[in-house]
């Protein structure tokens, strides 16, 4: 066995998740089999962010550093026989961004020990990595507590000559959810025409990088979706989404890396889609709403507060002939939901009813479906839930999406905050900022 039988980094109390403007301490752990020369004995902390143009690639196209500290444990002389301990303290930068990990970049902390030995001696080195968590506080963005809506509406034409329109609306009651949480969803669909609509369908997530130009790395984290609307008739869509484990939004402090959330509600026949921002904190909204959502709170067959235009004159006979009118409401029903449900929850889907792991409001839990920190194995991490205790690795099936999509460049990016929405928030969590 060699003269170094062990040489390794310790954290003060086997911590993992250090907070922004907190001292790091720990020891340099030595054991050897024989006496060591050795010129210096040196400790490193550093905090860096790194883009690459291609998935999984090391070589950064652009870099920024969040601090660079080193100090020096011993100088030039020998280490004796036995077990040796360096202690050590860091203080971490108050400005430094929350850590993560994507394919197509990282924002990474670590500590690095070296034994720098004599001339044509094998230097020693070792390293530990940690990870930092900046809060997000959802309260501190502007009208966070309000209703999210918007709408779209597309011309649907059928039977070669005929066109009447479509009238897509969504809204969630919240703008921003923290993890375990329920959103809840809702869509009022106008079928302005006497052609069936395809179903719709309701997913979820955008993550962008900023190299030399923009990346868009898109993950659907849950899909859901509903029937189709039948010709002349007015329809209301009533789903929940729990929100899994997610990196938080926007990542103050890193000019190279903003993780934006979208929910994104399309149809195929009429090709409509509608676009919300939402944002995912680590402090929950701590208000209800001051204003419902249209129809949020109401019975599944409740009238919308969008007044539907009546059919085209010429085709107002063939609404009525057929018995369809906008005066009666219709419930759509939940065809699929690919959400990976934990496995403590009994039910296969979402809509109509909340999860057993949630409270009726839509809050967390009392028992945190996740721990305090979730560190993926393929995807981006760390994902970080509320909880007490300790963080605690988990390989949950939870962290992983159940359908994944990706491209490098696309044409147009999705709506910012104020264009969707047309609120004033903070430059600094607006997604794509």
């Amino acid at each position: 066995m060699g003269r170094v039988q062990l040489f390794e980094i310790r954290l003060s109390q086997g911590r993992v998740v250090y907070s922004p403007g907190e001292p790091l301490a720990g020891a340099v752990r030595v054991r050897l089999g024989a006496p060591l020369p050795f010129r210096a004995i040196r400790v490193t902390c550093t905090g860096s962010c790194g883009v690459s143009n291609k998935a999984n690639d090391g070589a950064w196209v652009v870099e920024e550093s969040y601090f660079n500290s080193s100090l020096s444990l011993a100088d030039k002389g020998s280490l004796p026989a036995g077990e040796h301990n360096f202690p050590f303290q860091f203080l971490l930068p108050a400005t430094a961004p929350t850590s993560f990990e994507g394919r197509f970049g990282k924002i990474v902390y670590q500590v690095k020990a070296t034994i720098d030995t004599p001339r044509f001696s094998k230097d020693h080195k070792c390293s530990l990595v940690f990870y930092i968590l900046s809060p997000l506080n959802l309260n501190s963005i502007p009208d966070i507590e309000q209703p999210n809506v918007a709408s779209a509406t597309k011309k649907f034409s059928y039977k070669l000559v005929k066109t009447g329109s479509v009238v897509l609306t969504v809204s969630t009651d919240l703008r921003g959810y923290v993890v375990g949480q329920v959103l809840r969803l809702q869509a009022d669909i106008e079928n302005q025409s006497g052609k069936d609509t395809s179903p719709v369908v309701a997913s979820l997530l955008q993550v962008s990088y900023k190299a030399k130009r923009w990346i868009y790395d898109v993950r659907t984290i849950a899909e859901v979706e509903g029937a189709g609307v039948k010709a002349w008739r007015r329809a209301q869509w009533l789903e929940q989404i729990l929100v899994p484990a997610l990196p938080q939004s926007a990542l103050p402090g890193c000019s190279l890396i903003h993780i934006d959330y979208y929910l994104q509600v399309s149809m195929k026949a009429p090709e409509a889609t509608v676009t919300l921002p939402l944002f995912v904190g680590n402090i929950a909204v701590n208000q209800t709403p001051l204003s419902p959502c249209p129809g949020l709170g109401s019975s599944p067959g409740a009238l919308s507060s969008v007044v539907p235009s009546a059919p085209p004159q010429e085709e107002e006979a063939e609404a009525v002939a057929s018995g369809l009118h906008f005066s009666d409401p219709v419930s759509l029903s939940t065809k699929s939901h690919s959400q990976q449900q934990p496995p403590s929850a009994s039910s296969g889907s979402m809509s109509g009813t909340t999860a057993e792991s949630c409270t009726q409001d839509g809050s967390p839990a009392q028992h945190s479906l996740h721990p305090p920190l979730c560190i993926s194995t393929g995807a981006t991490v760390p994902y970080f839930a509320e909880g007490s205790g300790g963080p605690v690795p988990t390989s949950s099936t939870l962290i992983l999406p159940p359908e994944y999509s990706s491209w490098g460049y696309p044409y147009e990016a999705p709506p910012s905050y104020e264009q969707s929405c047309g609120a004033s928030t903070d430059p600094g969590l607006t997604p794509g900022s």
